[in-house]
């Protein structure tokens, strides 16, 4: 059972890591795109870019990936957190399904995306104590403010890439840490230690 869970943790690695292959597949078979003029969402375009249909599969894949790695193991270790990852899942694979070709549709499940990436953030950070997720956190909201305040210039896709890969390093990192068994006692087991530490200290 345990290794069977531990080979599941895997996909809380693999899933990430087939968004930026088939991304970067995307990119390489689309030699319009620009980081500095689009978004990643272009190469989705079912209309327009010749790319989309592997862009959006990648997207539906991690999606799927990641959602049964929230589900299946990271609800054991982050009980709240893992209700919050599976639901970003849930939505990047709507970005997928209502490409841009769906109008403000997509515009709207693109923001849901990332503000669940950041909410799924925050609360790992209070579940687990994360300071990595706290960074995370600070590092995608500045790429968005950053890009809002037109303090760089370049396309919509530079705070995209930033903001979703900060998110994605504390998910690969708990994900490693259960494969690995290293550091990560399960909710249930924190839970039980709190309640024993505060007895102890009712009994003193």
């Amino acid at each position: 059972m345990l290794m069977d869970e531990r080979k599941l943790a895997l996909l809380g690695v693999i899933g990430p890591l087939t968004a930026y292959v088939f991304i970067g597949m995307a990119i390489w078979l689309s030699p319009w795109f620009s980081w500095w003029v689009n978004a990643l969402s272009d190469l989705g375009h079912a209309t327009r870019s010749s790319a989309a249909y592997i862009f959006n599969f990648g997207l539906l894949l991690t999606g799927l990936l990641i959602m049964v790695f929230a589900i299946m193991v990271f609800r054991k270790y982050a009980k709240y957190t893992s209700v919050s990852l599976a639901a970003t899942a849930f939505a990047l694979q709507m970005v997928a399904a209502f490409n841009e070709t769906y109008g403000f549709l997509h515009f709207e499940v693109s923001v849901l995306f990332f503000v669940l990436l950041g909410v799924s953030s925050i609360v790992y950070a209070i579940e687990r104590r994360s300071f990595l997720s706290v960074i995370a956190f600070i590092v995608g909201l500045s790429s968005w403010a950053l890009y809002g305040a037109k303090i760089y210039s370049g396309g919509v896709a530079i705070p995209e890439i930033l903001s979703s890969t900060a998110a994605l390093s504390w998910v690969v990192l708990a994900a490693l840490k259960i494969c690995f068994n290293k550091q990560l006692p399960s909710s249930e087991g924190s839970s039980r230690q709190s309640s024993q530490k505060n007895k102890s200290e009712k009994q003193l």
